[in-house]
Parts: C-alpha cells; sequence; structure tokens
C-alpha cells in the first residue's frame, strides 16, 4: 500500500509543478526547438526512472546494444502492463514517440507532455483517423523521431508470459513506408507489478529484451506481407527464453 501511495504523490506532484516548466519549455522551443525536444525527453525519463523505482522493480535488459544511435526506428513490443511505457520510455536513446488511445487526451496536463513528446493518440473506431494517425508517424519517422507499438492493440495480463494477442498488421506500416529498422522489445514481469495485485503495488522482477533490427526490406515476400506475425513470432521466442 505504501508504493502505491508514494507513486500516487509523486505523480501528483509532478503534474502540478510540471506546468510551470511546460509553459518555459514551450518559451524555448520556440528559438531552440532541438534543445526543448530533448530537455522534455530527459524531464519525462527521470519521472519514470523515479517511479520504476519506488515500485521497487529489479530489472534484466538484454540487447540495448541493438538499438540505432543514429537512425529512427519502430519499437515494436508485447503489451503486458502499464509499465511497459514506464519502462521502455526511461531508456529511449533519443526522440520516440509512443501510440496511445485517444482516451488518453482526456488526462490534463499528462496530455501535453504525450503531445509535446510527439506521441500519437489512436482513434480504434475511426478507420480514417487511424490512417491519419499512421501517416503522421510515417512523417515524425522520416525527421528523425522514432516512434513505438504495441500491436496487440490492449494488454494481455491475464495470460501466460509467452501468449499475446495477434499483432495488428496495420501497426507496421510505419516501417513498411518508411524503411526504418523494427526494433522487437520482449517484456517480461511486467504485470506483476501491479495488473496481478489491482491496486496495489509489488516489486517485481522484469526483464526487457531488445531483438536485432529488422529490416523489411530484406525479408522475403511473404515475410514481408505478415510483418506483424514474423515480428511477433521473433518476440515470442524471446519471451520464451526468459521463461527458461
Amino acid at each position: 500500500m505504501i508504493r502505491l501511495i508514494l507513486i500516487s504523490i509523486f505523480l501528483i506532484s509532478f503534474l502540478l509543478l510540471s506546468t510551470p516548466l511546460l509553459l518555459i519549455e514551450k518559451m524555448i522551443a520556440k528559438r531552440h526547438p532541438n534543445t526543448a525536444d530533448i530537455s522534455q525527453l530527459r524531464i519525462v525519463q527521470w519521472a519514470f526512472r523515479v517511479i520504476i523505482f519506488l515500485t521497487g522493480t529489479r530489472l534484466t535488459i538484454i540487447g540495448e546494444d541493438h538499438i540505432p544511435k543514429d537512425k529512427a526506428v519502430l519499437y515494436i513490443g508485447n503489451h503486458r502492463s502499464y509499465f511497459d511505457i514506464v519502462i521502455t520510455y526511461a531508456r529511449c536513446p533519443q526522440l520516440t514517440g509512443y501510440v496511445a488511445k485517444d482516451t488518453m487526451l482526456k488526462i490534463p496536463i499528462l496530455s501535453i507532455w504525450m503531445k509535446r513528446l510527439y506521441c500519437l493518440f489512436l482513434n480504434r473506431d475511426d478507420v480514417k483517423e487511424g490512417l491519419k494517425m499512421i501517416l503522421t508517424g510515417i512523417d515524425q519517422i522520416k525527421n528523425g523521431i522514432s516512434m513505438c507499438i504495441f500491436p496487440e492493440g490492449s494488454r494481455s495480463w491475464e495470460t501466460e508470459e509467452t501468449e499475446m494477442q495477434p499483432f495488428k498488421e496495420g501497426s507496421l506500416k510505419m516501417a513498411e513506408k518508411t524503411g526504418c529498422p523494427i526494433i522487437p522489445m520482449a517484456i517480461s514481469g511486467t504485470a506483476d507489478i501491479w495488473e496481478k495485485h489491482f491496486p496495489w503495488i509489488h516489486p517485481a522482477d522484469v526483464t526487457v529484451e531488445y531483438g536485432s533490427p529488422i529490416d523489411p526490406k530484406e525479408l522475403a515476400k511473404e515475410e514481408q506481407r505478415h510483418l506483424g506475425k514474423y515480428t511477433q513470432n521473433i518476440i515470442r521466442e524471446m519471451l520464451i527464453e526468459h521463461q527458461k
């Protein structure tokens, strides 16, 4: 219970106290947009690292050297918990926008930070808006901003660690259209932090593994047609190794 209280206090305090920061960052962005981008990234990453510390989570990170530092990528991961976002975003080496549900737009201050950090919001009931979101993501990757998507569409914390819902093939369009590398992420143990003990926070052992970059252009035509399934199989293999 004490961990939940501490995290709640920290989150509320951060959102309230960061309001002046948002105004300052907006002023900086008018003259030095790149400086403001990096500054905002590091501020949020610091906040996420504090949250991870407060949960008592013990992290094992594998294959982080697979992430290119000189180009935008598309991160693709399995989705077990809200903490998937907290943990992986805290480790992004460069600007990265996450694809989130459009319901996140209703959260004051947090939604402003998300917009500033190039996050995109998906309305699952509007195909046209979904296409527009993908096109925006393509533009962001072309401009050097990485993107991250959890193609299952929702958390699958009630299943076994190695089980996933089918990946939505449209989620991989950003890589197909830009040719950027796909970084598969296999995440284990995050549901043990909160979802499996809701509403309490528990310490947990979490493993995040980054697979070798996937170049869509180098795949066989059949693999290119089913890029989501191909990437999911790679993630599943990594998850199976985690269980061993």
